[in-house]
C-alpha cells in the first residue's frame, strides 16, 4: 500500500478534524508525543502535538499525518509530506527501503520500533522523502 503522509506546522490535529468531517470518515489512530517513551522528556508544548493520526474514509480515504518538531529540522510547506510504503513483510521493507534509497540520504535506517513495527525514512535520489513501514500482526 502507498499513502501520503502529512506533516503540519503544529495544527495537525485542526486539519485531520477538518479532513475527518470532509471525507465523513474515523480515526484508526491517533497518538500524541506526550504519550511515547520519550514523552516525559518534552517540552509541555510538544507533548501535546500529533506524533501520528490515521484517517480511514469511505471509497479507500487512507491519509497519515503528525505535527513537524524543531529536531525534525525547519518546517517549509513543500517539504511536509512523505510518500508512505506498507509492505506485508519484512524481506520486502527490506528490498524497498534499500532499492529506493540508494544514491539518497537515509534519515532512519529501518529498524524495529515501539509502535510495533519495521520503520525506517529516508530521501531518495531525487529529493523525494519516504517511510517503509511493515506492521507486525
Amino acid at each position: 500500500m502507498l499513502t501520503a503522509y502529512l506533516s503540519f506546522d503544529g495544527n495537525a490535529e485542526e486539519a485531520f478534524n477538518f479532513y475527518k468531517s470532509t471525507f465523513d470518515g474515523e480515526f484508526t489512530s491517533f497518538q500524541r508525543f506526550g504519550d511515547t517513551a520519550h514523552g516525559d522528556h518534552m517540552p509541555e508544548a510538544d507533548k501535546k502535538k500529533i506524533m501520528h493520526v490515521t484517517l480511514k474514509g469511505p471509497h479507500g480515504v487512507l491519509l497519515m499525518g503528525n505535527d513537524h518538531l524543531a529536531f525534525m529540522g525547519p518546517f517549509k510547506t513543500g517539504n511536509n509530506f512523505s510518500f508512505s510504503l506498507h509492505p506485508d513483510n519484512e524481506d520486502l521493507a527490506e528490498k524497498l527501503f534499500t532499492g529506493l534509497s540508494a544514491g539518497g540520504t537515509v534519515t532512519m535506517p529501518l529498524e524495529k520500533v515501539f509502535w510495533g513495527a519495521y520503520f525506517g525514512m529516508f530521501v531518495d535520489k531525487f529529493g523525494i522523502q519516504w517511510m517503509v513501514n511493515h506492521e507486525y500482526k
